[in-house]
C-alpha cells in the first residue's frame, strides 16, 4: 500500500506544475492514496472551489489546508459540503469544515487523513497533541492506515508530534515552511516521519513569494504586500509505503523535481 503526499501548492506556478506532473507522478509511483496540501493554492493564500475541483480532477483524493485555510472567503461556500477538503482539526469546533476524513484506496482499503496545526509561532489554536490523541483513537476503530499532515512552523513541535504518535499512525509529515527537509525516517514504532514535505511553486523565490518584497520586509520592518513569484517552479512531495494489514510504514522517499532534478518517467 502506498501514499503519495504533495507539499504546499503555491499560486499559479504551483498549480501549473501540479497539473503537468501529478498525473505523471501517479503513473510512475502508482499510489493507492494521493494527498495534496492546497492552503496556498489561490494566489498564495487559501483555496477556491474551482482550484479544489481542479486538484480532484488531477487525481488528488484529499486536500489538506493550514493557517491560510480561510484567507480566500470562497472556501466558506463549499468546505462544509466537501468531505475531501479538510482544515486543521484543532481549530475551534465552531469553525466551518472538518479536520479529518477517510478516503478509499485505488485497490481497496481506507486511509484516514488528519490535518493539524502547530501552536509555536503560529496563530492561536487548540492543542494539536490532545486533538491528535482523540482523533487517532477514533479513526483506528475504522482503519489502521492513518496519515497526519502537521502544519507547523517549529521543527521541534513537528518532531514532538511524530514521536508522540509513533506506532499509532502510519505517517506524520510536516507542511507550512515550504522548504523540504532531509530527515525522512521510519521511527521505531513504524511511523514514517518527515519534518516538511516542501512546496510546489516558484523555486527562485522566498517561500514562493517575490524575493524583493520579502527582503524589504526584513530590512525595514514595514508592511509589504507579498505576491507569488512568477519564476521557474519546483515540486516537492513524499512517497510512503506501508504494510497491508497493520498500517505500519515500511519505506519513505522524498520527491524533488526542479531544473537540477528533472522528472524521470
Amino acid at each position: 500500500m502506498r501514499i503519495m503526499f504533495i507539499g504546499d501548492v503555491v499560486g499559479e506556478p504551483g498549480r501549473e506544475m501540479l497539473q503537468d506532473l501529478l498525473p505523471r507522478l501517479k503513473k510512475k509511483y502508482q499510489p493507492h492514496f494521493t494527498i495534496v496540501n492546497g492552503e496556498n493554492a489561490a494566489a498564495g493564500r487559501g483555496i477556491t472551489q474551482k482550484i479544489a475541483r481542479q486538484f480532484f480532477d488531477l487525481g488528488a483524493g484529499v486536500i489538506t489546508l493550514g493557517n491560510h485555510s480561510f484567507d480566500n472567503k470562497d472556501v466558506l461556500e463549499f468546505i462544509d459540503d466537501e468531505p475531501r477538503l479538510i482544515r486543521p482539526a484543532n481549530f475551534p469546533e465552531s469553525v466551518p469544515g472538518r479536520g479529518y476524513t477517510f478516503v478509499k484506496g485505488t485497490m481497496g482499503g481506507e486511509l484516514a487523513v488528519i490535518n493539524l496545526q502547530g501552536r509555536t509561532f503560529m496563530p492561536a489554536s487548540n492543542c494539536p497533541f490532545e486533538k491528535a490523541e482523540e482523533l487517532v483513537k477514533l479513526v483506528r476503530k475504522r482503519t489502521p492506515y492513518i496519515f497526519v499532515d502537521m502544519h507547523a512552523e517549529a521543527t521541534s513541535e513537528k518532531q514532538a508530534l511524530g514521536w508522540f504518535l509513533d506506532g499509532k499512525v502510519t505517517a506524520v509529515v510536516g507542511t507550512h515552511t515550504h522548504v523540504q527537509t532531509a530527515d525522512e525516517r521510519i521511527l521505531p514504532g513504524g511511523t514514517a516521519y518527515l519534518s516538511d514535505a516542501g512546496m510546489v511553486g516558484p523555486r527562485d523565490s522566498i517561500l514562493g513569494m517575490e524575493r524583493e518584497a520579502v527582503i524589504k520586509k526584513f530590512r525595514t520592518g514595514l508592511p509589504v504586500r507579498f505576491t507569488v513569484a512568477m519564476v521557474r517552479p519546483q515540486l516537492n512531495g513524499v512517497i510512503i509505503d506501508m504494510e497491508k494489514d497493520r498500517g505500519q510504514a515500511t519505506a519513505i522517499k522524498r520527491i524533488t523535481i526542479d531544473d537540477d532534478h528533472p522528472f524521470m518517467e
